[in-house]
């Protein structure tokens, strides 16, 4: 891992008519356009989605570094995230995010320890960790055979 601080540059761009283009060097663009509930066509990425999308992302990926950290056996896991958006004090904002994962695996693995990892995995998501938005984490653990 590098040196703190991370930098991570996206640019935005449209025109009067078109869809929001996301850039990042080295990554394929993205098109993004409000989400239904504002307008939208509902075709593509929103900001919202997208923000919903990385508070999943991070959780798995925090998830699998915690497991191989600590040599635990699984064969799959699976996210769901809502994000709940409200007006609070005047303002529309991401109010709570709600994480159910899934995590599959081996017949004769500790579910203890694999609820643990978990757990630690929710604490550990930096992108959950720099919203102010409360989070709830349920999980379910299955035996593969």
């Amino acid at each position: 891992m590098q040196d703190f601080p991370h930098h991570y540059q996206v640019s935005a761009t449209a025109e009067t008519t078109s869809h929001v283009e996301l850039r990042s060097e080295g990554l394929s663009p993205i098109e993004s356009a409000p989400p239904p509930e504002f307008g939208g066509p509902g075709d593509r990425w929103s900001p919202e989605s997208l923000l919903v999308a990385a508070v999943a992302d991070c959780f798995v990926l925090s998830f699998k570094a915690i497991a191989g950290a600590s040599r635990l056996e699984w064969n799959g896991i699976h996210c769901d995230v809502d994000g709940v958006l409200d007006k609070l004090d005047g303002k529309m904002r991401f109010t709570e995010f709600k994480v159910s994962a899934t995590l599959s695996v081996p017949n004769g693995t500790d579910q203890s320890k694999a609820a643990r990892l978990l757990e630690k995995a929710e604490h550990a998501c930096l992108i959950t960790n720099s919203l102010i938005a409360d989070r709830e984490l349920t999980t379910k653990i299955t035996v593969a055979n």
